[in-house]
C-alpha cells in the first residue's frame, strides 16, 4: 500500500492529467490525499471533478485551503506538515510500501511504482539509513558520489538536495526527519524545498540523503502548464500574480488533448524528460 500527498493550486487541466495518470499507471494499491491549496480559477470545476473522483472511491481525502487555513505561509509547506501530522496518527503508519509526495504537474510513468519498491527494499535490506528521499534521476540531485546497482537495469544515485516535485519517502518520514518551520514561511511562495533539506542533512548525519534512479518515474510538466511558484515569486503584485497564475491558455491546451494523446506527446518530448 502507497500513501500519495498530492498538491494542487490552479492548473486544472494538468491535475487532472496528473490524476489520470496514478489511475492508468500504478500497479499496487494506494490511497490518494489532495491538497488543494489557495486555487483561484475554476475553483467550481475543482469542486465538481474531485467530487466525482470522490464518489466512485477514487480518492481517499479531498482537503480545500485557503489563506487562513494555510497559515499565510507557502501552501505546500503548510500542506505537507497537515498530511504528516494526520499520517502520525494512523495506526497502521509503518505499513505501507513508502509515501509520495507529488505536485499536479508531475505526470507518472507506467510502473513507477514497482520500480521504486525495488528501490526501497534494497535500501532497506542494506541499511542505507541515511537514505532518506527516493526520486529519480537528475531530479536535480547534486554531488552524486554514491552509486547503488539495485537490479540488473536499476541503477540508483545517491547525493544530495533534488526538487521535491516527486519524493518517495519512508512511512516514519515525519518522525524521522520532521516538518517544517511554517512561522519562517509566512508570506513565502518557494522554500519548501530548501528548509527540508536542511532537515535531511541533519537526520542523515550530513551524508547523502537522497537517492535517484535512472527510471523516469515521472514528467515535469512545468514548462507547458506554468510554475505557479516561479510566477507568485517573480511578481511583486499580488493582485496581478493571482491573474498570472490562472494559465488559462495552457490550461485549455492541456484539457483539449485525450490523456493518452498527451502521454505520447510528453514522453517524446526530450526536453521534458531530460530536464528533470
Amino acid at each position: 500500500m502507497i500513501k500519495i500527498f498530492l498538491t494542487v493550486r490552479n492548473r486544472f487541466a494538468i491535475t487532472q492529467k496528473c490524476l489520470e495518470s496514478i489511475f492508468r499507471h500504478t500497479r499496487s494499491t494506494y490511497q490518494i490525499y489532495v491538497y488543494n491549496n489557495q486555487t483561484n480559477y475554476l475553483i467550481g470545476d475543482h469542486f465538481k471533478y474531485m467530487l466525482k473522483l470522490f464518489n466512485k472511491g477514487l480518492l481517499t481525502q479531498v482537503t480545500f485551503n485557503t489563506d487562513a487555513s494555510t497559515f499565510n505561509a507557502f501552501s505546500k509547506a503548510s500542506a505537507c506538515n497537515m498530511f504528516g501530522l494526520q499520517h502520525e496518527q494512523d495506526p497502521e503508519k509503518n505499513s505501507y510500501d513508502f509515501l509520495l509526495m507529488l505536485d499536479n504537474d508531475i505526470i507518472l510513468t507506467p510502473d513507477w511504482d514497482q520500480h521504486l519498491i525495488r528501490a526501497w527494499n534494497y535500501v532497506n535490506k542494506k541499511k542505507l539509513n541515511h537514505i532518506k528521499v527516493i526520486g529519480q534521476l537528475p531530479g536535480g540531485i547534486k554531488a552524486k558520489n554514491e552509486v547503488h546497482n539495485i537490479t540488473e537495469d536499476l541503477l540508483g544515485k545517491a547525493g544530495m538536495l533534488g526538487g521535491s516535485g516527486l519524493w518517495s519517502v519512508r512511512p516514519n518520514f515525519f518522525t524521522d526527519v520532521g516538518f517544517l518551520p511554517l512561522k519562517t514561511l509566512v508570506g513565502q511562495n518557494k522554500r519548501h524545498d530548501q528548509l527540508y533539506w536542511q532537515l535531511l542533512q541533519k537526520s542523515s548525519g550530513t551524508r547523502n540523503y537522497i537517492m535517484g534512479l535512472n527510471k523516469k518515474l515521472g514528467i515535469h510538466c512545468g514548462r507547458i502548464a506554468g510554475s505557479v511558484c516561479n510566477t507568485l515569486t517573480k511578481q511583486k503584485d499580488k493582485n496581478a500574480a493571482l491573474k498570472h497564475i490562472r494559465f488559462e491558455e495552457s490550461d485549455s491546451k492541456i484539457r483539449s488533448v485525450e490523456f493518452k494523446d498527451f502521454f505520447n506527446k510528453i514522453n517524446d518530448d526530450k526536453l521534458l524528460t531530460s530536464d528533470w
